[in-house]
C-alpha cells in the first residue's frame, strides 16, 4: 500500500504557568492511502494535538510530518504559513465536532465557501459541486436552508460535505460524532465508510469512544501523548483500559 501521511518522532510541548506540558511524545505513525484510521483516547490524551500536527494548524516542537501529494513528498511544517494553508485547502478536509457552519449562509453556500477561499470558484460549477455533495449526504432538499433550521446530525453531514468541497484526498475528523446520538453517529460513519470504499479517501478520525474502534480499518490508542501500536479489536478494550 502507498503511504500518504508519515509522522517521524513527533513531539509537542506546551509552556504553561505551571511548567511544561508534554502533549505528544515520540510519535511515529504511517497512514496508507485509502485507510480509515481511528485514534482512540480519553480527554487530554493528545488526540486533537495529533490531528493538528497532521494538518499543520499547530507547530510541532520536534520531529517531522510528511504528506504525499501528486507524487511529491512534502514536509508539512517546512511550508510557509500561506503555503500550508493553500495546500490544506486543496488536499485536506477537516471535520470538527462543533460543525462550524457559518449561520448567515445557506447550506449550499457553506459548501461553496472553501472553493472560493482556494481560488477554485466558478458560479455554476461550484454550485453544481455543492449540490452533488449535499446529495451524497442525503440533504439536497435542504440546500437553501440556513444551518439553524436543520438538526445537529444534519449539520454534521453538511460539515462533511463542506470538507469535501475541493475533492481532497485526506479527511481528518476531530470527534465528529461526540455530540450526536448513536443513530445519527451511525449515519456519519456510513458516510465515512462510503468515502473510503467508493471514493478512495483516506480518513483519520479521533474519538474518546472505545466502542467505535471496530468501525475503523485500523485503530490506535493514544494515552499521555504516546501512541500505542495497532491493536486487534479483541485486545483494544484491554489496551485502552490499561493505558488509562
Amino acid at each position: 500500500m502507498t503511504s500518504i501521511i508519515e509522522l517521524l518522532e513527533v513531539n509537542k510541548t506546551y509552556s504553561t504557568a505551571a511548567g511544561d506540558f508534554v502533549a505528544l511524545k515520540d510519535v511515529n505513525l504511517q497512514i496508507n492511502a485509502g485507510e480509515f484510521v481511528g485514534i482512540v483516547g480519553k480527554s487530554g490524551a493528545g488526540k486533537s494535538t495529533l490531528l493538528n500536527m497532521i494538518n499543520g494548524v499547530d507547530q510541532l516542537s520536534s520531529g517531522e510530518v510528511f504528506v504525499h501529494t501528486d507524487g511529491k513528498k512534502l514536509s508539512v511544517h517546512e511550508m510557509s504559513e500561506d503555503g500550508r494553508a493553500q495546500w490544506r485547502g486543496k488536499n485536506m478536509g477537516v471535520v470538527y465536532q462543533s460543525f462550524q457552519l457559518l449561520p448567515m449562509l445557506t447550506l449550499v453556500e457553506n459548501i461553496m465557501l472553501p472553493m472560493d477561499l482556494s481560488d477554485n470558484f466558478n458560479p455554476r460549477k461550484s454550485k453544481e459541486r455543492a449540490l452533488e455533495l449535499l446529495t451524497l449526504v442525503e440533504l439536497e432538499e435542504h440546500a437553501n436552508k440556513l444551518p439553524a433550521f436543520i438538526s445537529g446530525g444534519q449539520q454534521q453531514r453538511v460539515a462533511i460535505a463542506r470538507a469535501l468541497a475541493n475533492d481532497p484526498s485526506i479527511l481528518v475528523a476531530d470527534e465528529p460524532t461526540g455530540s450526536l446520538d448513536s443513530i445519527t453517529a451511525d449515519h456519519i460513519f456510513d458516510v465515512f465508510e462510503h468515502l473510503v470504499s467508493e471514493q478512495g479517501k483516506t480518513i483519520v478520525m479521533v474519538t474518546h469512544d472505545i466502542g467505535l474502534a471496530s468501525r475503523f480499518s485500523r485503530s490506535l490508542v493514544i494515552a499521555d501523548g504516546e501512541l500505542v501500536d495497532s491493536q486487534p479489536d479483541s485486545n483494544l478494550d484491554k489496551t485502552f483500559m490499561r493505558r488509562r
